[in-house]
């Protein structure tokens, strides 16, 4: 009787091969200058949003805050998508910064105090799993290479790499001069309402899709600065 061999896969090709087909069933191309680029070739920017505790005002500055913030959809003449994030919040830097304020107490009473309060915060935050909100607006821009498309095409696409568009440099250029007109005409919308916001470079974009697509690995292995990441030829 034939024997059979069993060959077992190691874990670095397990998760380079789990990695690779993960990323083909994605939307995103690339992410650079800012800006995500997308496989059909249409580009997204992406808004952090402050909130406002409406609770807290006036009923005459609600009626105007929601009057803004009406006026403002109502001017909008293209798709937006509002994102909401609920994550577990996350305070390992401050308790590091803690940790360096305790070394540079002389008085042993306020280093005591210092040490409580640490220990205090990490418990409540373990006990209570509090969680944090963060507030999204994403922006597309297509151009001539935008449209919906079919579900047979992008199926096509996700198995045909070579089917997917790359944007030239000019074109790539002409689409994130448009895409920030739009950003920056949301973001005075949202500033007519009372909200800040702000505009997530490459850094932030980056971070920002590996937290969602890997939650658990991003809570124990942090991302590396894009500057300080090394590519081997």
């Amino acid at each position: 009787m034939a024997k059979t061999k069993i060959v077992k896969q190691k874990p670095s090709e397990k998760i380079a091969h789990n990695a690779v087909s993960t990323q083909r069933f994605l939307d995103i191309l690339e992410i650079k200058d800012d800006i995500v680029v997308l496989k059909d070739g249409s580009v997204r920017g992406v808004v952090l949003v402050s909130s406002i505790n409406f609770d807290l005002k006036s009923e005459e500055e609600q009626n105007a805050v929601i009057s803004s913030y009406v006026q403002f959809l109502n001017s909008v003449d293209f798709p937006v998508q509002i994102v909401i994030q609920s994550r577990k919040l996350n305070i390992d830097r401050y308790l590091e910064k803690l940790k360096g304020l305790e070394k540079q107490q002389t008085n042993e009473l306020l280093r005591s105090q210092t040490v409580e309060y640490r220990q205090y915060i990490q418990e409540l935050v373990q006990i209570a799993d509090i969680m944090t909100k963060r507030f999204y607006v994403v922006i597309p821009y297509s151009g001539a290479a935008g449209g919906t498309k079919k579900f047979l095409p992008r199926l096509i696409d996700a198995f045909s790499p070579t089917n997917i568009i790359h944007l030239k440099q000019k074109k790539f250029d002409e689409f994130r001069a448009e895409l920030m007109k739009r950003v920056e005409f949301v973001m005075d919308g949202l500033g007519s309402a009372g909200l800040k916001s702000a505009i997530l470079d490459t850094q932030s974009l980056i971070e920002l899709y590996y937290n969602t697509y890997n939650p658990e690995t991003s809570s124990q292995e942090h991302m590396v600065e894009v500057g300080k990441i090394q590519v081997e030829p």
